[in-house]
C-alpha cells in the first residue's frame, strides 16, 4: 500500500479539532518534550491463521503519527465472539480501552452503550470536517448515522470490505459434474443434492456463536421474495411467527442435510477448517476471508454473490466507536486515528479498483466482480435481531429443529420468547 498521500490528507482534522498550536495546550511531560498520547485498544489475533487483525492500519497510523499519536494495541487471541463478550465485561468493569471494534454487532449492547452515555457522538465531528465527511459514500453514512441525526460509529469509506457471499471450492464442484455457481436457489438445491451424491458433503455450517454460516443462507434465500426482503429490512422483529419465520426455519433444517457430522455445537473455526482442508465445497463468509485461505487452496477457490444475485452487507457493523471515559486529549486523538482510517481504507479501495486486474489473485477479481455487478444488497442479521437470539437462542433451537425435536412452528415460538428475555435483560 501506498501511504506518502496520507499525511496530506490529515493535517486539516489537528486544526479543526484544535490540537494544534501553542505548546501549552499540548501534554508536556518533565523533560519538556511533547508527550505522546496513548490510544488504547483491544484487537484480535485470528485463532486460525495467527493474523492481527487491522495491523496495516495500526502500523501505518502509529509510523505516520510518531511522537505524537499512538494506537497502544493489545492483541488478544480469540475469536470475534470472545471479543464480544469480553466488551461485555470490560464494560461491567470500566475496563473498556479507548477505541471499541463490532459494537453494532450486539444489538441491545449497543443500545445499553448510548443509553449509558458510554460512547461519543461523532456527529458534530464527521459534519464539520467536509473533507472527511466527503470521504465516506452516503449510503455507509447514513448506515451509521442514528435517526436523530447522531453519529457514534466512526465508518469506513465504503461498503465494498463489509459484503458476504459463498466461497467455493471449484476442484470439488467439478468432481460432482458442476461447472459453475448456481444462479438460483432452485439451482443452489440442486447443486448440493449433486455433490453428496458424488460423496462431497456441500457445506460449511456451525450452530454455536451467532449461527453466521447458516443464517447467511438462510436470510439471503428468505430475502429472494419480497415479503422476505421486507422482513430483513426491518429492525427488530415484534415476532418471527409468520410466512418468513417459518421460512427461515424450513430453509435452517434443509440446509443441514447437506453438512458436516461435527456442524453441531461448534462455532465457525470449525466450519473454516472443513471448507480449507477441502472437506467440503462451499462456506459463506466475507471478504475477509480472502486472505485466509492457504496458499494452496487459492487456485480452486472462488467468491460469488448468493443465489439471486445477493451480497449481504451492513457497513455499520464496521463502525468503530469512542468511549467517553476518556479524557479530552486521548478521545480528540482517537478521533484523529478514526478520521485515518476512513481516508486508510478509501486509498485501499481506489488502489485496488484502480489496479490491473491481472495482478489481483482470481478470488479477489471474483469478489470485484460481485460487488461491481449490482447485486441486491442484503441486511446483515446481526445488527436487525435481537442479541438473546442471536447469541443464546439460535445455538439452542436450531440442533433441536435439524433434529426434528422442535417443529418449524415451535422454532419461530421460541425466537418470539427471545424477544421477551431481551425486554427482561434490559
Amino acid at each position: 500500500m501506498k501511504y506518502k498521500k496520507v499525511f496530506a490528507v490529515f493535517i486539516s482534522i489537528l486544526i479543526s479539532l484544535g490540537l494544534t498550536g501553542c505548546s501549552h495546550q499540548k501534554n508536556i511531560d518533565n523533560t519538556g518534550h511533547a508527550e505522546e498520547v496513548r490510544i488504547p485498544m483491544i484487537l484480535t489475533v485470528d485463532p486460525r491463521t495467527g493474523n492481527k487483525n487491522e495491523e496495516d492500519v495500526i502500523t501505518a497510523f502509529n509510523k505516520e503519527y510518531k511522537g505524537r499519536y499512538r494506537i497502544d494495541v493489545e492483541w488478544m487471541l480469540q475469536t470475534e465472539e470472545e471479543y464480544r463478550t469480553n466488551l461485555k465485561r470490560l464494560n461491567v468493569t470500566d475496563e473498556l480501552p479507548a477505541i471499541i471494534t463490532d459494537l453494532r454487532m450486539l444489538p441491545a449492547f449497543y443500545q445499553l452503550m448510548l443509553k449509558d452515555q458510554r460512547i461519543e457522538d461523532l456527529s458534530f465531528s464527521i459534519n464539520r470536517d467536509e473533507e472527511w465527511k466527503n470521504m465516506i459514500e452516503p449510503a455507509v453514512l447514513e448506515a451509521c448515522t442514528e435517526s436523530d441525526g447522531s453519529i457514534y460509529l466512526a465508518p469506513l469509506s465504503t461498503a465494498f470490505y463489509s459484503c458476504s457471499g459463498v466461497f467455493w471450492n471449484e476442484q470439488l464442484f467439478r468432481q460432482a459434474g458442476i461447472e459453475t455457481f448456481p444462479k438460483t436457489w432452485e439451482e443452489f438445491w440442486n447443486c448440493c443434492e449433486k455433490l453428496q451424491n458424488s460423496g462431497i458433503t456441500p457445506l460449511a455450517l456451525h450452530t454455536e456463536g451467532t449461527a453466521w454460516a447458516p443464517m447467511l443462507l438462510a436470510t439471503a434465500e428468505l430475502a429472494d421474495s419480497k415479503e422476505g426482503a421486507q422482513f430483513m429490512d426491518v429492525l427488530y422483529p415484534d415476532s418471527y411467527q409468520n410466512e418468513s419465520g417459518l421460512q427461515l426455519a424450513g430453509t435452517l433444517k434443509r440446509l443441514f442435510q447437506y453438512t458436516t457430522e461435527n456442524a453441531m455445537y461448534n462455532d465457525f473455526d470449525v466450519s473454516y477448517q472443513n471448507f480449507v482442508s477441502g472437506k467440503v465445497a462451499m462456506i459463506p463468509n466475507g471478504y475477509w476471508m480472502i486472505d485466509q485461505i492457504p496458499e494452496s487452496m487459492e487456485s480452486s477457490v472462488h467468491f460469488s454473490p448468493f443465489p439471486g444475485n445477493k451480497l449481504i452487507s451492513s457497513p455499520e457493523t464496521f463502525g468503530w466507536g469512542v468511549v467517553s471515559d476518556y479524557s479530552e486529549k486521548v478521545k480528540k486523538a482517537a478521533v484523529v486515528f478514526l478520521k485515518y482510517r476512513t481516508a486508510f481504507n478509501l486509498e485501499q479501495k481506489e488502489e485496488l479498483l484502480g489496479a490491473d486486474s491481472k495482478n489481483n489473485s482470481p478470488l479477489l477479481n471474483d469478489y470485484i466482480k460481485a460487488y461491481t455487478e449490482n447485486p441486491q444488497i442484503v441486511p446483515n442479521y446481526q445488527v436487525k435481531w435481537n442479541s438473546v437470539l442471536q447469541e443464546k437462542t439460535l445455538g439452542e433451537i436450531i440442533p433441536k429443529l435439524v433434529k426434528n425435536q422442535i417443529t418449524e412452528e415451535e422454532f419461530v415460538r421460541q425466537a418470539d420468547e427471545s424477544i421477551h428475555q431481551c425486554e427482561i435483560e434490559k
